[in-house]
């Protein structure tokens, strides 16, 4: 089923920022490229059964309101960016699949994409954005950064060390303030690395499988 609906328009552009599902037909071009990406970049780093497991990994009713959002931005009847936030826990959201179409990156959609997923999640309640990329993506790590995200690691150390880089930003009713959280701790290894990013997803997973039954029990 989708869920669909506009929620604004850029009228020089012809562009039009959705709310939808990773289900839905117009969510395709976003799931499948990031597919590609990720397996181009990382293969099984992150899960044994490459990026398609990694991409389903949490259950798509998680990004839906009212703990949730996502979003997409359709140029000409077409899906050309798009991202999306669960939660994390009751003051975080967690900023998920960031994408935009190869052909018109460097053009500010992810930034748009990116924006509009915080005034969305502060629209919910949240007062903190947290988030995590891997470690061959600069162009994400920049991004970020440019935004006003705090590394949660040391930009000195060897990526590979940590495998996914943390960030975090507050939003909504802390927007400013600085960030607290303590500096995520490089591995010996990056082998040590992959294993502690794996076990730490496959708890997260769990948890957020747990809320959204929770959720739709209620």
């Amino acid at each position: 089923m989708t869920h669909a609906a506009t929620l604004a328009a850029d009228p020089g552009q012809g562009d039009f920022t959705l709310r939808s599902s990773p289900l839905a037909p117009e969510a395709q071009p976003l799931i499948e490229d990031l597919i590609r990406e990720y397996d181009a970049r990382y293969g099984t780093t992150f899960d044994p059964a490459g990026a398609r497991a990694e991409v389903f990994r949490y259950p798509p009713e998680a990004f839906a309101p009212p703990s949730g959002d996502f979003l997409l931005i359709r140029r000409a009847g077409e899906t050309i960016a798009g991202g999306a936030f669960m939660r994390y826990d009751d003051d975080t959201a967690e900023l998920k699949r960031i994408w935009t179409r190869g052909d018109l990156r460097k053009q500010g959609l992810a930034r748009r994409i990116v924006v509009a997923l915080e005034e969305s999640a502060a629209a919910l309640g949240y007062t903190r954005l947290y988030l995590t990329t891997g470690y061959l993506q600069p162009e994400a790590e920049g991004l970020y950064v440019s935004l006003g995200y705090r590394r949660l690691f040391d930009p000195a150390i060897d990526r590979a060390l940590y495998r996914t880089l943390p960030f975090e930003k507050h939003i909504g009713a802390k927007a400013g303030q600085p960030g607290t959280t303590p500096l995520k701790e490089p591995a010996a290894t990056p082998e040590e690395a992959t294993e502690r990013v794996r076990a730490a997803k496959a708890e997260h997973a769990a948890k957020i499988a747990a809320f959204v039954r929770n959720e739709a029990a209620e």
